[in-house]
């Protein structure tokens, strides 16, 4: 991921193949498409990789059961086979999980589920018992050739309270099923990102960077970090910016010539919760459940601390959403809904987050029935300029799909013929992934002369990509943290080889350190210090990113600086291995 490389590539000559616009997961899953094919393919990212909508998601790998409801049989299909993919080539991130609906009534949401199949217009109603077991037979019946997770199950009103006594106890039924959760979805996007850079000099791909027409068909790239402006000449974009493809385009076509809005997202937000007695009850389930309004919510335990969401509000400007305060007395009037006996303290939400739903564009009063598929549209090159391959709709775990679809299209525009397939190609740090990971650990404790506990640490969280940042740990003196389990080594690892620029880079996206609340206001200000001297910053530059990440924290994830501040450290006796294992 060297940056100057890719600028001095530039510089050399601006004509490229395809520029991808937007590192969301759609757009690193099609720029690592076309660059496996050999494609001369640049991606640039306004901002970080997978920090909008991407690093927002709740964290489910999920065929979409509520989908079967808007007749999305092709999608729920589709995204079942993904999830399984994923299964076999993430298993470092992406594990199966136990997916428990409690039921309230028999008979409900026949009609309304007949009504919205139809096309017709009706609320939203809670699912009974006979809806959601058909909708679970279908589900068991377009996975049955695999078969990876066992087949569902529904239990009687007394064994759902003798397993969960704090559900609420009006319920009639409850029905077990297996989906899957993803535990680093921005990882896995870096992890992308790596693989296609891996094809060669043809990738290429730039953070906090943008494009923009400089008109008569041509276009100009601007570095957001030197201010440099380079010329670039791609024969086709790729608009994969999610939420912000009406944003994009308006950059791309000037005048009477920008299309017709393509989106119309909604935001979901999602709260993280540090409640221990919360977590264990849940005894390693997701409770998927139907608020009082009808509205899907879900509850699992996440990272050590419990996830809990979310919202389905239409937005105008993805720029700006944030989990507003009103979203939050939702989410926990529906925790109390299904947990009434459960009082969650304003300290124990640790951090809450907000994305866009990248929709097509609907006019539907009622969000939950705008369609969740994903398509491409291709917008015409205006003044001799490049055609624009629109990526409309998508969820996380279709991501490669989409990607292959968009990339096809792109290939066959650029007369090239596919020669590799990512249908099994495993990810990251789940390639070689070992039947053993004991002895994997072992093996590679004793050749780095790091600690058992140590590796165990790094291949939760990396996979086999372990190995790597391992070596680099042990080639020189390390030193301790004030979080226990990071060492100053590991973070200058991810500084160098996964181009984080920012300080919310490493603790948002690199690293889980603040979505699971373990930050800390002196490992924020260790972090930055690390990340200051790689950049050569002056005393000024990092008082203003220390200043600008705060400010950060506060305004789209409600946690201040005080409360930074108050965090006891983790102290473990991984604290003293840490200092020693370099």
């Amino acid at each position: 991921m060297n940056r100057t490389e890719t600028l001095n590539g530039l510089r050399q000559s601006p004509k490229v193949d395809v520029c991808v616009l937007g590192g969301g997961i759609n757009g690193l899953s099609v720029f690592r498409e076309l660059a496996l094919q050999g494609v001369n393919v640049l991606l640039v990212e306004k901002a970080d990789y997978c920090s909008g909508a991407s690093a927002a998601l709740s964290r489910m790998v999920h065929g979409g059961l509520r989908y079967l409801e808007n007749g999305e049989f092709s999608l729920v299909k589709e995204s079942l086979v993904e999830r399984d993919r994923l299964l076999r080539n993430a298993p470092h991130y992406v594990a199966p999980l136990p997916t428990t609906v409690p039921i309230f009534d028999t008979f409900s949401g026949l009609a309304n589920g007949v009504v919205r199949f139809l096309g017709l217009t009706r609320r939203p109603s809670r699912r009974g018992a006979i809806a959601i077991k058909a909708g679970l037979g279908i589900y068991d019946f377009l996975t049955r050739r695999r078969a990876l997770m066992p087949k569902h199950e529904f239990r009687s009103r007394r064994a759902t309270l003798s397993k969960w006594p704090a559900l609420n106890s009006s319920i009639r039924n409850s029905a077990t099923y297996y989906d899957a959760w993803v535990s680093h979805p921005e990882r896995i996007g870096i992890e992308l990102l790596r693989d296609g850079l891996s094809a060669g000099a043809n990738a290429g791909a730039l953070n906090y960077a943008t494009i923009e027409e400089a008109g008569a068909g041509r276009f100009v790239l601007r570095d957001g970090l030197s201010g440099e402006a380079l010329p670039l000449e791609p024969r086709l974009i790729v608009n994969a910016t999610g939420g912000w493809i009406d944003i994009a385009n308006a950059t791309l076509f000037s005048g009477e010539a920008r299309p017709s809005p393509l989106m119309g997202g909604t935001k979901g937000s999602h709260l993280i919760i540090d409640n221990p007695s919360l977590r264990d009850m849940l005894d390693g389930h997701m409770i998927y459940y139907e608020n009082e309004d009808g509205r899907i919510c879900i509850l699992f335990p996440y990272l050590g601390k419990v996830l809990v969401g979310s919202t389905d509000i239409r937005v105008d400007d993805p720029g700006t959403v944030r989990c507003e305060a009103d979203e939050r007395d939702y989410i926990l009037q529906s925790l109390a809904f299904v947990l009434p006996g459960v009082t969650i303290r304003p300290e124990e939400i640790v951090f809450q987050f907000a994305g866009v739903r990248p929709l097509p564009a609907s006019k539907d009063s009622f969000t939950g029935r705008i369609p969740r598929d994903h398509f491409c549209t291709v917008l015409d090159g205006r003044n001799g300029g490049p055609p624009v391959l629109c990526m409309i709709g998508g969820k996380w775990t279709t991501f490669r799909s989409f990607g292959e679809l968009a990339a096809d299209m792109a290939l066959k525009h650029l007369g090239v013929t596919r020669r590799i397939d990512t249908a099994e190609r495993a990810i990251g740090g789940g390639r070689v992934f070992p039947k053993d990971p004991g002895t994997w650990i072992r093996d590679l404790a004793a050749s780095t002369g790091l600690s058992v506990a140590r590796v165990t640490v790094l291949f939760g969280r990396y996979g086999t990509e372990a190995e790597n940042v391992a070596r680099f740990i042990a080639a020189k003196p390390d030193h301790a943290l004030p979080h226990a389990l990071y060492s100053a080594r590991e973070l200058e690892y991810l500084i160098r080889a996964e181009a984080a620029e920012h300080l919310d880079d490493l603790l948002l996206r690199r690293t889980t350190l603040a979505v699971a609340g373990d930050l800390s206001l002196a490992m924020a200000e260790a972090v930055l210090e690390l990340l200051a001297a790689e950049k050569g910053w002056s005393a000024q530059r990092t008082a203003e990113e220390r200043g600008r990440f705060l400010d950060f924290m506060r305004e789209r994830h409600g946690v201040t600086e005080q409360t930074l501040s108050a965090r006891n450290e983790h102290r473990s006796e991984l604290c003293e291995t840490t200092a020693k294992s370099g």
